[in-house]
């Protein structure tokens, strides 16, 4: 009897379970470390706010009107014979060949580089450890004002424009001079604004003085008159003061000494 035919049993009527095929590995890209790294990079150069820094135009060079219109080239005269292209080649000319140089290019460019000023590397800075460069001199790092010959030097036009303040105050000062003699009006010196100033600093703190001994309940009519009378008084000494203050030069006429 041939062992691959089917052999009967009473085994094969037991349900047998079905079992499930092992599931291939995961698919794992070769490339990942690198794009991450490539990421990573870039990343890493745009933490600083935004892209790389870009150079910003200078105000000098403001658009102007008409000036992105594009010009036409000047007009040329046509010349009807003349040739727009050379004439082709004949079959029976032949290029020159064998042309050489004795030139020696390596001697030339180990020449050139030996005898060359070497370039000066462009001065930077980092200000972060992750390496951003920026530009130097543009930084304001560099102490580049202090040493020109007019730094620390008043500008011509402030003081011509200070004379002018100047002169045009001494002038508002005789107008007011003469309106004053004019009119019989009389300034105050310091002394006089001083000692009236304090007079009415002391009159203040009199009447603050009063006014904090007043009783904490108000509950009749005199003692309400009494206290708004008193806020009036201070609040007018408030204001004589102010005015004292702000002002340096007061006047005042003769007949009210």
């Amino acid at each position: 009897m041939d062992s691959s035919c089917f052999t009967e049993s009473i085994y094969n009527l037991i349900p047998s379970d079905l079992k499930e095929p092992p599931q291939p590995p995961r698919y794992k890209s070769i490339f990942k470390t690198t794009i991450k790294n490539d990421m990573k990079k870039i990343k890493t150069a745009m933490k600083t706010m935004g892209p790389a820094k870009v150079e910003v135009p200078s105000p000098k060079d403001f658009l102007k009107k008409h000036s992105k219109e594009k010009t036409l080239p000047p007009k040329k005269k046509f010349d009807r014979n003349q040739p727009k292209k050379p004439a082709v080649p004949l079959r029976t000319d032949h290029p020159v060949m064998g042309i050489q140089s004795g030139k020696n290019f390596i001697n030339t460019n180990a020449a050139d580089v030996i005898m060359g000023v070497a370039k000066k590397p462009k001065p930077i800075y980092v200000d972060k450890r992750t390496g951003d460069k920026h530009d130097l001199e543009t930084s304001g790092l560099v102490p580049k004002y202090i040493n020109k010959k007019d730094y620390g030097i008043t500008p011509e036009y402030i003081c011509k424009r200070n004379e002018e303040i100047k002169k045009a105050q001494e002038e508002y000062d005789n107008y007011i001079q003469e309106n004053l003699k004019k009119a019989a009006m009389k300034r105050l010196s310091d002394e006089e604004r001083d000692a009236v100033l304090q007079g009415l600093k002391k009159n203040w703190e009199e009447v603050h003085k009063e006014f904090q001994s007043l009783s904490v309940f108000i509950d009749s009519v005199p003692k309400k008159i009494r206290k708004q009378k008193l806020e009036k008084e201070m609040k007018q000494l408030e204001h004589d003061i102010g005015v004292i203050e702000k002002h340096k030069i007061i006047y005042i006429a003769n007949n009210a000494q």
